[in-house]
């Protein structure tokens, strides 16, 4: 799979005005859903200010109950030209909570496999295999009640927005995602 974004000679009518650039989003939502599992993804990201590849999920309840009540589960998420993984979960704990983690990554855009393990005690985060971060979700702890529902994965390459910031003239076009597989296992 390939997720490209593109700078758009002129700009593009998108629903909110005129758009500068396109690029997709890929989802299971209303196909699949887990709860709990190993999930996991072989990537290779691109590199440029502005860009924001991520490999995430969502609560299946996010039409009815919005965000963040619904729960968000971030993969893998990867800003501009930064060395770094991020890994991160978003709630509702009477109000936004969030938890997250991250490690150094210098090679992000040759492939490596971005990974969670999910069970009724944790999240753990891994790439290629060496955890480097943990989310206590066990008894529901700190309003955890979310990360034990059914959630749905997202693929995607965003373009901009306040944490990357806006691509340069120097990001380069088209920028790409490539994935070599998504794997889901359960017990």
């Amino acid at each position: 799979l390939v997720i490209e974004a593109r700078k758009e000679s002129g700009g593009y009518t998108c629903w909110y005005g005129t758009c500068q650039y396109t690029s997709s989003r890929l989802t299971t939502q209303n196909k699949r859903f887990w709860r709990y599992g190993k999930i996991e993804a072989r990537m290779a990201l691109p590199s440029g200010q502005g860009l924001w590849p991520a490999f995430w999920m969502l609560g299946v309840n996010f039409p009815t109950v919005g965000w963040p009540k619904c729960g968000e589960i971030d993969i893998m998420e990867h800003i501009n030209t930064e060395p770094r993984i991020y890994g991160t979960i978003h709630w509702d704990y009477n109000g936004y909570a969030s938890y997250g983690g991250n490690t150094s990554l210098s090679t992000f855009t040759s492939y490596h496999v971005y990974t969670i393990e999910w069970d009724a005690s944790a999240i753990r985060w891994y790439v290629d295999g060496v955890k480097y971060h943990e989310a206590n979700i066990a008894n529901s702890i700190n309003g955890t009640d979310e990360f034990h529902r059914e959630f749905f994965i997202i693929l995607n390459l965003a373009v901009g927005g306040n944490w990357p910031g806006s691509p340069t003239s120097s990001t380069p076009f088209p920028a790409r995602v490539y994935v070599d597989y998504v794997r889901v296992y359960q017990r």
